[in-house]
């Protein structure tokens, strides 16, 4: 698999990167391990994860694998930092202490020294400065590489990249983290631009509109062992299954159809070569799934097929090279 730098950072990242939010819940350890093999056995490098994905399952995980074998220079770990639970609920804490326990916790459940990428998980009520020198304390002690923010809309992830960039002894940022599919181009407003001023990779997560875009879901039909039709994830396709969006998704049949690939595959190529973009995130539950979504590499969308995808999908990127 083809590896692009994470921003103006040394850090290369495969340009598809292995989504973790659904291990331990929808994705059980054999399941996940096997994906993880595959993944790593075609060039995959990138895994993303946070504490709150299984409520720190999805990282015990990924360091299950590691101590069973799987090289750690082979991954470059991304984590998070931000989301808490208390009292039953998750809340948003960016505070010094709160960051810095988080990432002490990642650690212990991923089995290793540091993380390769560590991403505050929401911009929070903390004062930014706060929230950011954490961050230069985990790469001071080695515990993380590199840094880059999540969730952040324009303005925050400027501000952010501009606070690190004013004092050479601040790590600067390297990557913004944000939904980026045909079915939500809202980063298109202002943080890919944000991204670009500022050197960022963009990480996109939900690539495929939180599998709304696999065309699973055509004609209204709600399959049992999908996402849509759990009482977990639900909530979080439902908005992607209104008629609204049934036009996108029957162009990305038709034009699948015309290119012999599968909707999923010409979903993902959009988000994969879109401008800024360093990885589109992906997050199969077996490894048939996984397999379809590896089998773009090599593969490209034609000018023609990517006007016409964005002219359905809200109109022209701007940020494309003519």
């Amino acid at each position: 698999m083809a590896l692009r730098p994470l921003g103006s950072s040394g850090l290369q990242v495969s340009t598809l990167g292995l989504g973790t939010i659904s291990w331990g819940r929808d994705v059980e350890w054999p399941a996940a391990r096997d994906l993880l093999h595959e993944f790593v056995s075609a060039g995959g490098n990138l895994v993303d994860t946070s504490p709150a994905y299984g409520a720190g399952i999805a990282e015990q995980m990924i360091g299950k694998a590691l101590a069973a074998g799987i090289p750690r220079e082979s991954l470059v770990i991304a984590t998070k930092a931000g989301f808490v639970v208390r009292d039953g609920k998750r809340v948003i804490d960016t505070s010094r202490g709160a960051l810095l326990d988080d990432l002490a916790g990642s650690l212990r459940r991923l089995k290793t020294d540091h993380v390769d990428l560590w991403q505050v998980h929401a911009w929070g009520a903390a004062p930014i400065e706060e929230t950011l020198s954490a961050m230069d304390t985990a790469v001071s002690r080695g515990m993380a590489r590199y840094i880059g923010v999540s969730n952040f809309i324009g303005w925050q992830s400027a501000t952010a990249a501009t606070w690190q960039a004013a004092d050479r002894t601040r790590t600067r940022l390297s990557s913004v983290q944000v939904e980026y599919s045909l079915l939500a181009r809202r980063a298109e407003v202002e943080v890919v631009g944000a991204a670009q001023f500022h050197e960022l990779g963009l990480l996109a997560w939900s690539s495929l509109g939180r599998g709304a875009l696999t065309g699973k879901y055509q004609g209204g039909r709600l399959p049992r062992d999908s996402r849509a039709a759990s009482d977990h994830f639900g909530w979080f396709l439902e908005p992607y299954l209104q008629p609204r969006s049934r036009a996108i998704v029957d162009a990305i049949a038709h034009a699948a159809q015309g290119l012999g690939l599968t909707p999923s595959q010409v979903a993902l190529l959009w988000v994969r070569d879109a401008p800024q973009v360093a990885s589109a995130l992906i997050g199969p539950r077996t490894v048939d799934q996984l397999a379809e979504l590896l089998d773009t590499e090599g593969k490209e969308l034609v000018a023609p097929i990517v006007s016409a995808l964005d002219d359905i999908s809200g109109g022209p990127n701007a940020l494309r090279t003519p």
